[in-house]
Protein backbone atom coordinates (compact mmCIF):
# COMPACT_ATOMS: atom_id res chain seq x y z
CA UNK A 1 0.00 0.00 0.00
CA UNK A 2 1.04 3.18 -0.55
CA UNK A 3 -0.22 6.24 1.10
CA UNK A 4 0.10 10.25 0.05
CA UNK A 5 3.06 11.87 1.81
CA UNK A 6 1.71 15.08 1.64
CA UNK A 7 -0.19 14.16 4.52
CA UNK A 8 3.35 13.48 6.49
CA UNK A 9 4.58 16.64 6.15
CA UNK A 10 7.32 15.61 3.26
CA UNK A 11 7.42 18.98 1.77
CA UNK A 12 9.55 19.96 4.88
CA UNK A 13 10.97 16.42 5.76
CA UNK A 14 12.37 15.94 1.56
CA UNK A 15 15.78 17.28 2.80
CA UNK A 16 16.19 15.44 5.57
CA UNK A 17 15.35 11.82 3.57
CA UNK A 18 17.97 12.98 0.98
CA UNK A 19 20.64 13.49 3.50
CA UNK A 20 20.01 10.23 5.12
CA UNK A 21 20.12 8.52 2.27
CA UNK A 22 23.16 10.19 1.01
CA UNK A 23 25.38 9.45 4.07
CA UNK A 24 24.61 5.66 3.20
CA UNK A 25 21.60 5.13 6.17
CA UNK A 26 17.43 4.62 5.83
CA UNK A 27 15.06 6.83 7.56
CA UNK A 28 11.49 5.69 8.18
CA UNK A 29 8.14 7.40 9.07
CA UNK A 30 6.77 5.01 11.94
CA UNK A 31 3.85 4.52 14.34
CA UNK A 32 1.02 6.65 14.83
CA UNK A 33 1.20 9.28 11.85
CA UNK A 34 1.38 5.85 9.69
CA UNK A 35 -1.83 4.50 11.39
CA UNK A 36 -3.86 7.68 11.15
CA UNK A 37 -2.85 8.01 7.56
CA UNK A 38 -4.45 4.78 6.54
CA UNK A 39 -7.78 5.28 8.63
CA UNK A 40 -7.57 8.56 6.99
CA UNK A 41 -7.35 10.47 10.13
CA UNK A 42 -4.84 13.41 10.63
CA UNK A 43 -1.82 12.77 12.23
CA UNK A 44 -0.86 14.73 15.29
CA UNK A 45 2.36 13.63 15.41
CA UNK A 46 4.90 12.48 12.60
CA UNK A 47 7.65 10.15 14.13
CA UNK A 48 10.66 8.97 12.37
CA UNK A 49 12.96 5.75 12.79
CA UNK A 50 16.34 5.16 11.26
CA UNK A 51 18.92 2.42 11.70
CA UNK A 52 21.82 5.34 11.97
CA UNK A 53 22.95 5.35 15.83
CA UNK A 54 22.69 8.78 17.30
CA UNK A 55 26.09 10.37 16.84
CA UNK A 56 25.62 9.37 12.89
CA UNK A 57 22.36 11.81 13.24
CA UNK A 58 23.80 14.48 14.76
CA UNK A 59 26.29 14.59 12.38
CA UNK A 60 23.93 14.69 9.26
CA UNK A 61 21.89 17.30 11.20
CA UNK A 62 25.40 19.49 11.60
CA UNK A 63 26.09 18.63 7.50
CA UNK A 64 23.16 19.70 6.25
CA UNK A 65 22.62 23.18 8.62
CA UNK A 66 19.70 21.64 10.79
CA UNK A 67 19.38 21.80 14.37
CA UNK A 68 18.47 18.85 16.07
CA UNK A 69 18.11 18.50 20.46
CA UNK A 70 19.01 15.45 22.48
CA UNK A 71 15.54 14.71 23.85
CA UNK A 72 16.63 11.02 24.47
CA UNK A 73 19.84 10.05 23.35
CA UNK A 74 20.45 7.48 25.30
CA UNK A 75 17.52 5.72 24.21
CA UNK A 76 18.23 6.56 20.71
CA UNK A 77 15.87 9.61 20.44
CA UNK A 78 17.07 13.18 19.12
CA UNK A 79 14.36 15.98 18.17
CA UNK A 80 15.54 17.55 14.42
CA UNK A 81 13.57 20.72 14.36
CA UNK A 82 12.70 22.21 10.34
CA UNK A 83 10.38 24.62 8.81
CA UNK A 84 9.30 25.78 12.40
CA UNK A 85 8.23 22.11 13.53
CA UNK A 86 10.20 19.59 15.59
CA UNK A 87 10.79 15.58 14.48
CA UNK A 88 11.81 12.81 16.93
CA UNK A 89 14.00 10.33 14.99
CA UNK A 90 15.06 7.47 17.06
CA UNK A 91 17.27 4.81 16.17
CA UNK A 92 16.16 0.78 15.71
CA UNK A 93 15.99 -0.36 19.23
CA UNK A 94 15.43 -3.71 20.39
CA UNK A 95 14.67 -4.47 24.86
CA UNK A 96 16.84 -6.57 26.44
CA UNK A 97 15.14 -6.42 29.93
CA UNK A 98 12.57 -4.61 31.36
CA UNK A 99 10.71 -3.42 34.91
CA UNK A 100 7.52 -3.22 34.11
CA UNK A 101 7.51 0.33 32.59
CA UNK A 102 10.88 1.16 31.94
CA UNK A 103 12.99 -1.16 29.31
CA UNK A 104 17.08 -1.38 28.84
CA UNK A 105 17.42 -1.29 25.00
CA UNK A 106 20.23 -1.17 22.67
CA UNK A 107 20.37 -0.22 19.17
CA UNK A 108 19.67 -2.28 16.53
CA UNK A 109 19.89 -2.80 12.60
CA UNK A 110 16.68 -4.31 12.27
CA UNK A 111 13.33 -2.80 11.41
CA UNK A 112 11.81 -6.40 12.80
CA UNK A 113 13.16 -6.20 15.33
CA UNK A 114 12.32 -2.59 16.36
CA UNK A 115 8.92 -3.06 15.13
CA UNK A 116 8.76 -5.99 17.76
CA UNK A 117 9.41 -4.58 20.31
CA UNK A 118 5.82 -2.05 19.76
CA UNK A 119 3.13 -2.59 21.37
CA UNK A 120 -0.37 -3.33 19.30
CA UNK A 121 0.35 -4.14 15.62
CA UNK A 122 -0.99 -0.80 13.81
CA UNK A 123 1.34 0.89 15.69
CA UNK A 124 4.04 -1.36 14.11
CA UNK A 125 3.85 0.26 10.68
CA UNK A 126 6.35 2.14 8.98
CA UNK A 127 7.01 4.14 5.65
CA UNK A 128 8.91 5.01 3.20
CA UNK A 129 9.59 8.85 1.86
CA UNK A 130 7.48 7.81 -1.53
CA UNK A 131 4.92 7.04 1.08
CA UNK A 132 5.03 3.61 0.49
CA UNK A 133 4.24 1.63 3.43
CA UNK A 134 6.26 -1.61 5.15
CA UNK A 135 4.57 -3.86 7.25
CA UNK A 136 6.82 -5.94 9.16
CA UNK A 137 4.20 -7.67 11.25
CA UNK A 138 0.70 -7.90 9.40
CA UNK A 139 -0.51 -4.51 10.86
CA UNK A 140 -1.71 -2.88 8.45
CA UNK A 141 -4.95 -5.03 7.69
CA UNK A 142 -5.20 -4.50 11.30
CA UNK A 143 -5.56 -0.79 11.20
CA UNK A 144 -7.99 -0.90 7.90
CA UNK A 145 -10.17 -2.97 9.96
CA UNK A 146 -9.63 -0.97 13.13
CA UNK A 147 -8.63 -3.97 14.64
CA UNK A 148 -6.51 -3.46 17.86
CA UNK A 149 -4.29 -6.41 18.53
CA UNK A 150 -1.74 -6.87 20.84
CA UNK A 151 2.24 -7.71 18.98
CA UNK A 152 2.56 -11.49 20.03
CA UNK A 153 0.88 -12.93 23.22
CA UNK A 154 -0.99 -9.69 25.49
CA UNK A 155 0.52 -11.01 28.83
CA UNK A 156 4.12 -10.56 27.11
CA UNK A 157 3.41 -7.21 25.63
CA UNK A 158 1.42 -6.44 29.55
CA UNK A 159 4.52 -6.89 31.72
CA UNK A 160 7.30 -5.25 29.48
CA UNK A 161 5.06 -2.10 30.62
CA UNK A 162 1.86 -2.19 32.44
CA UNK A 163 1.19 1.25 31.24
CA UNK A 164 -0.40 -0.93 27.90
CA UNK A 165 -3.36 -1.72 30.14
CA UNK A 166 -4.21 1.55 29.89
CA UNK A 167 -3.64 2.23 26.51
CA UNK A 168 -5.16 -0.76 25.00
CA UNK A 169 -8.23 0.82 26.00
CA UNK A 170 -7.15 4.38 25.06
CA UNK A 171 -6.57 3.31 21.32
CA UNK A 172 -9.48 0.99 21.25
CA UNK A 173 -11.23 4.62 21.82
CA UNK A 174 -9.53 6.48 19.45
CA UNK A 175 -8.70 3.42 17.10
CA UNK A 176 -10.98 0.45 17.07
CA UNK A 177 -14.59 -0.68 15.55
CA UNK A 178 -16.83 -0.33 18.19
CA UNK A 179 -19.25 -2.82 16.14
CA UNK A 180 -16.69 -5.33 16.42
CA UNK A 181 -15.93 -4.87 20.42
CA UNK A 182 -12.85 -5.45 22.10
CA UNK A 183 -10.39 -8.29 21.35
CA UNK A 184 -11.48 -11.11 23.81
CA UNK A 185 -7.82 -12.58 24.95
CA UNK A 186 -5.90 -8.91 25.37
CA UNK A 187 -9.14 -8.21 27.51
CA UNK A 188 -8.43 -10.97 29.41
CA UNK A 189 -4.98 -10.50 30.16
CA UNK A 190 -5.42 -6.90 30.90
CA UNK A 191 -7.85 -7.83 33.52
CA UNK A 192 -5.83 -10.36 34.92
CA UNK A 193 -2.36 -8.22 34.96
CA UNK A 194 -3.97 -4.69 36.13
CA UNK A 195 -2.27 -5.15 39.36
CA UNK A 196 0.88 -4.01 37.61
CA UNK A 197 -0.78 -0.54 37.35
CA UNK A 198 0.06 0.08 41.08
CA UNK A 199 4.01 0.47 39.74
CA UNK A 200 3.13 3.24 37.38
CA UNK A 201 3.10 6.71 38.06
CA UNK A 202 -0.49 8.18 39.00
CA UNK A 203 0.78 11.53 36.47
CA UNK A 204 0.79 8.80 33.96
CA UNK A 205 -2.21 7.05 34.52
CA UNK A 206 -4.17 10.62 34.70
CA UNK A 207 -2.74 11.17 31.43
CA UNK A 208 -3.85 7.99 29.82
CA UNK A 209 -7.55 8.39 31.30
CA UNK A 210 -7.74 11.97 29.88
CA UNK A 211 -6.56 10.70 26.60
CA UNK A 212 -8.94 7.97 26.47
CA UNK A 213 -12.24 10.82 27.66
CA UNK A 214 -11.13 13.09 24.61
CA UNK A 215 -11.97 10.30 21.80
CA UNK A 216 -15.05 10.46 19.79
CA UNK A 217 -16.67 8.20 21.84
CA UNK A 218 -15.10 6.57 24.98
CA UNK A 219 -18.17 5.58 26.49
CA UNK A 220 -17.32 1.13 25.21
CA UNK A 221 -14.25 1.02 26.43
CA UNK A 222 -15.19 2.54 29.76
CA UNK A 223 -17.71 0.61 30.24
CA UNK A 224 -15.06 -2.81 29.28
CA UNK A 225 -12.64 -1.26 31.56
CA UNK A 226 -15.56 -1.02 34.48
CA UNK A 227 -16.37 -4.65 33.86
CA UNK A 228 -12.96 -5.64 33.95
CA UNK A 229 -12.70 -3.66 37.26
CA UNK A 230 -9.67 -1.22 35.84
CA UNK A 231 -11.71 1.40 35.93
CA UNK A 232 -12.45 1.04 39.68
CA UNK A 233 -8.98 0.45 39.95
CA UNK A 234 -7.67 4.04 38.62
CA UNK A 235 -10.65 5.78 40.02
CA UNK A 236 -11.81 4.25 43.32
CA UNK A 237 -15.95 4.91 43.04
CA UNK A 238 -16.16 5.90 39.29
CA UNK A 239 -19.14 4.68 37.17
CA UNK A 240 -19.05 4.42 33.45
CA UNK A 241 -23.06 4.12 33.11
CA UNK A 242 -24.02 7.80 32.08
CA UNK A 243 -20.97 8.47 29.89
CA UNK A 244 -22.61 7.16 26.95
CA UNK A 245 -25.83 8.95 27.37
CA UNK A 246 -23.62 12.47 28.00
CA UNK A 247 -21.78 11.43 25.06
CA UNK A 248 -25.16 11.24 22.79
CA UNK A 249 -26.26 14.69 24.42
CA UNK A 250 -22.32 15.99 23.17
CA UNK A 251 -23.95 15.88 19.35
CA UNK A 252 -22.64 18.80 18.09
CA UNK A 253 -20.14 20.15 20.43
CA UNK A 254 -16.13 18.79 21.06
CA UNK A 255 -15.17 16.41 23.24
CA UNK A 256 -14.21 17.64 26.42
CA UNK A 257 -12.13 14.80 28.62
CA UNK A 258 -12.65 16.77 31.87
CA UNK A 259 -16.38 16.92 31.62
CA UNK A 260 -16.63 13.18 30.74
CA UNK A 261 -14.34 12.42 33.68
CA UNK A 262 -16.81 15.01 35.70
CA UNK A 263 -19.77 12.21 34.53
CA UNK A 264 -17.54 9.63 35.77
CA UNK A 265 -17.30 10.36 39.28
CA UNK A 266 -15.73 8.63 41.63
CA UNK A 267 -13.74 9.42 44.83
CA UNK A 268 -10.14 11.59 45.03
CA UNK A 269 -9.93 12.27 41.42
CA UNK A 270 -7.32 15.03 41.67
CA UNK A 271 -4.91 12.16 44.09
CA UNK A 272 -5.44 9.09 42.00
CA UNK A 273 -4.62 10.86 38.44
CA UNK A 274 -2.66 14.12 40.10
CA UNK A 275 -4.41 16.27 38.01
CA UNK A 276 -3.44 20.36 38.55
CA UNK A 277 -5.34 22.38 40.46
CA UNK A 278 -7.06 24.08 37.50
CA UNK A 279 -8.10 20.51 36.14
CA UNK A 280 -9.55 19.76 39.96
CA UNK A 281 -11.56 22.88 40.63
CA UNK A 282 -13.17 22.12 36.66
CA UNK A 283 -13.98 19.08 37.33
CA UNK A 284 -15.31 19.90 41.16
CA UNK A 285 -17.51 23.05 39.70
CA UNK A 286 -18.95 21.21 36.31
CA UNK A 287 -19.93 18.03 39.01
CA UNK A 288 -21.66 20.23 41.82
CA UNK A 289 -23.35 22.63 39.37
CA UNK A 290 -24.66 19.21 37.60
CA UNK A 291 -26.02 17.59 40.37
CA UNK A 292 -27.47 21.00 42.47
CA UNK A 293 -28.22 23.78 40.27
CA UNK A 294 -31.71 23.06 38.80
CA UNK A 295 -31.84 26.20 36.44
CA UNK A 296 -29.84 26.92 33.03
CA UNK A 297 -29.58 30.09 33.71
CA UNK A 298 -27.42 29.67 37.13
CA UNK A 299 -24.99 27.65 35.03
CA UNK A 300 -24.46 29.84 32.64
CA UNK A 301 -24.06 33.05 35.37
CA UNK A 302 -22.11 30.96 37.46
CA UNK A 303 -19.46 29.13 35.04
CA UNK A 304 -19.34 31.40 31.86
CA UNK A 305 -21.07 29.42 28.91
CA UNK A 306 -18.52 27.19 27.80
CA UNK A 307 -18.55 25.17 31.30
CA UNK A 308 -21.86 26.14 31.98
CA UNK A 309 -22.91 24.28 29.10
CA UNK A 310 -20.77 21.50 30.15
CA UNK A 311 -22.11 21.51 33.73
CA UNK A 312 -25.83 21.70 32.16
CA UNK A 313 -25.45 18.62 29.67
CA UNK A 314 -23.87 16.54 32.95
CA UNK A 315 -27.48 17.42 34.66
CA UNK A 316 -29.13 16.21 31.74
CA UNK A 317 -26.77 12.94 31.19
CA UNK A 318 -27.33 12.56 35.38
CA UNK A 319 -31.38 12.95 35.19
CA UNK A 320 -31.32 11.56 31.95
CA UNK A 321 -33.35 14.15 30.29
CA UNK A 322 -32.70 15.31 26.45
CA UNK A 323 -31.15 19.55 25.58
CA UNK A 324 -32.12 21.87 23.48
CA UNK A 325 -31.09 24.39 21.36
CA UNK A 326 -33.26 26.82 23.48
CA UNK A 327 -31.80 25.55 26.90
CA UNK A 328 -28.26 26.38 25.26
CA UNK A 329 -29.47 29.81 24.24
CA UNK A 330 -30.72 30.17 28.34
CA UNK A 331 -26.86 28.95 29.64
CA UNK A 332 -25.44 31.44 27.13
CA UNK A 333 -28.04 34.32 28.49
CA UNK A 334 -26.79 33.36 31.96
CA UNK A 335 -23.48 33.97 31.06
CA UNK A 336 -23.83 37.20 29.76
CA UNK A 337 -25.49 38.59 32.62
CA UNK A 338 -24.89 40.79 35.44
CA UNK A 339 -26.60 40.59 39.00
CA UNK A 340 -27.59 44.46 39.22
CA UNK A 341 -26.75 44.43 43.02
CA UNK A 342 -23.46 44.22 44.12
CA UNK A 343 -21.95 43.79 47.24
CA UNK A 344 -22.24 47.45 47.60
CA UNK A 345 -25.71 48.26 47.68
CA UNK A 346 -25.61 45.50 50.94
CA UNK A 347 -23.04 47.40 53.06
CA UNK A 348 -25.13 49.76 54.80
CA UNK A 349 -26.85 46.80 55.94
CA UNK A 350 -24.91 43.33 56.14
CA UNK A 351 -20.83 42.98 56.96
CA UNK A 352 -18.38 40.26 57.29
CA UNK A 353 -19.22 36.71 56.45
CA UNK A 354 -22.92 38.38 56.35
CA UNK A 355 -22.42 39.88 53.46
CA UNK A 356 -21.22 36.94 51.41
CA UNK A 357 -24.77 35.12 52.29
CA UNK A 358 -26.59 38.04 51.71
CA UNK A 359 -25.08 38.83 48.17
CA UNK A 360 -25.56 34.93 47.34
CA UNK A 361 -28.98 35.02 48.72
CA UNK A 362 -29.46 38.51 46.05
CA UNK A 363 -28.03 36.76 43.61
CA UNK A 364 -30.13 33.82 44.00
CA UNK A 365 -33.42 35.62 44.34
CA UNK A 366 -32.97 37.41 40.79
CA UNK A 367 -31.91 33.98 38.49
CA UNK A 368 -35.01 32.37 40.43
CA UNK A 369 -36.89 34.98 38.35
CA UNK A 370 -35.33 34.49 35.61
CA UNK A 371 -32.71 37.05 36.05
CA UNK A 372 -35.74 39.99 35.11
CA UNK A 373 -35.54 41.89 38.37
CA UNK A 374 -34.49 45.44 39.21
CA UNK A 375 -32.08 45.97 41.99
CA UNK A 376 -35.11 47.55 43.56
CA UNK A 377 -37.09 44.63 43.39
CA UNK A 378 -34.27 42.10 44.42
CA UNK A 379 -33.10 44.50 47.69
CA UNK A 380 -37.16 44.64 48.42
CA UNK A 381 -37.55 40.97 48.32
CA UNK A 382 -34.86 40.63 50.37
CA UNK A 383 -35.55 42.86 53.13
CA UNK A 384 -38.66 40.83 53.23
CA UNK A 385 -36.67 37.82 53.89
CA UNK A 386 -35.61 39.38 56.72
Amino acid sequence: MKIDPTMLDIQTLAPLFAAFEEAGVRLFYVGGCIRNAVMGVAATDIDLTSDALPDQMRRIAQANGIRVVDTGADHGTLTFLLGGKSYEITTFRKDVTTDGRHAEVVFGISLEEDAARRDFTMNALYAEASGQVIDPLDGLADAQARRLCFIGEPQARITEDYLRVLRFFRFWAWYGDPLEGVDAQALAACAALQSGLDRISKERIGAELLKLLAAADPAPALAAMEAAGILGRVLPGASARQVSLLVDLEQGHAPDALRRLACLGGEAAQECLRLSNVQARQVEALRFHGQNTPKALAHGYALGETQGWSSWLLRAAWTEHRVTEAEHETVRRGAQSVCPVSAIDLMSKYQGPVLGTALKCAQDIWIARDMQMTKGEILAHLDGLG
